[in-house]
């Protein structure tokens, strides 16, 4: 049976159409505020516009270069039908995917060296909301 955890919602303004936001700060608070030392944090994206996703978080030119590539592979004047004009963000978000569940090990987050956790904006700028959920086991 699960033991301790919680959740708590916090909100990221993005400043560009397209941007990775490092959020592994505010993950890591709700993480710590938990007090949970064995577990796992589910960090859940409440739009169909934007993702969220873990990925290198030391050099900045892997965010340039993803955000490069998704548009490469999804064009925003790809001659989509959806009449706001948004679905390229729509298919990025379903592509990246909406969430990411993280490990919980000695009271932090098991994240590889070089990893980080992003917000995915793909239709901005706007206000985002992100679920974080941590359970201890």
């Amino acid at each position: 049976m699960p033991r301790g955890g919680g959740g708590m919602r916090f909100e990221i303004q993005t400043q560009r159409r397209e941007q990775m936001v490092e959020i592994t700060r505010e993950v890591a608070g709700v993480v710590t505020g938990s007090g949970v030392t064995d577990g796992r944090v589910m960090v859940f994206c409440q739009h169909t516009t934007a993702a969220v996703t873990i990925n290198e978080a030391a050099d900045p030119d892997v965010q340039v270069d993803m955000l490069a590539g998704l548009s490469r592979l999804v064009p925003e004047d790809g001659g989509w039908r959806h009449i706001e004009g948004n679905s390229d963000a729509h298919i990025k978000s379903s592509l990246v995917g909406v969430s990411v569940d993280i490990p919980i090990v000695g009271g932090r987050m098991a994240l590889g060296s070089w990893q980080g956790v992003y917000l995915c904006e793909f239709d901005g700028p706007r206000r985002r909301s992100l679920a974080v959920v941590v359970s201890g086991v």
